[in-house]
């Protein structure tokens, strides 16, 4: 499984969980089987607000779930269309996330869940 954490600053597993999806500088993917990671930048950070195109985003990296701590309601249903689950992240580390992910302990966004200048009441970044 492939997992996809954005992060505003890379400083690898130790990075800060970022908490926006589609402003991130740049994404952790972390394959679970293989316990190794990728830093992808982000290919889509000068969307237009509202925008945002996740698999651009992405630069072609394919991921199974994203852990972020906010994320706008569009993005989550193409996310979602796509099979890919998005949960809420905590605040700290992105090892700490992927472990609370591994023990589920986070909870799984939905589209009524988005940020708050994506129309709903969620206050991310």
């Amino acid at each position: 499984m492939k997992l996809c954490i954005p992060v505003k600053n890379s400083n690898g597993l130790e990075s800060e969980v970022y908490s926006h999806f589609g402003s991130a500088s740049a994404f952790i993917i972390y394959d679970t089987e293989k316990k190794d990671f990728i830093i992808s930048n982000n290919a889509d950070k000068q969307h237009l607000h509202g925008q945002c195109q996740p698999l651009n985003s992405l630069n072609g990296n394919n991921v199974n779930v994203v852990i972020v701590g906010g994320i706008g309601q569009r993005a989550i249903m193409k996310l979602n269309a796509l099979n890919i689950k998005v949960f809420k992240s905590e605040s700290g580390t992105v090892k700490e996330n992927i472990d609370w992910f591994l023990n589920s302990r986070l909870e799984e966004f939905s589209p009524e869940y988005a940020c708050e200048h994506h129309g709903q009441g969620n206050g991310c970044e």
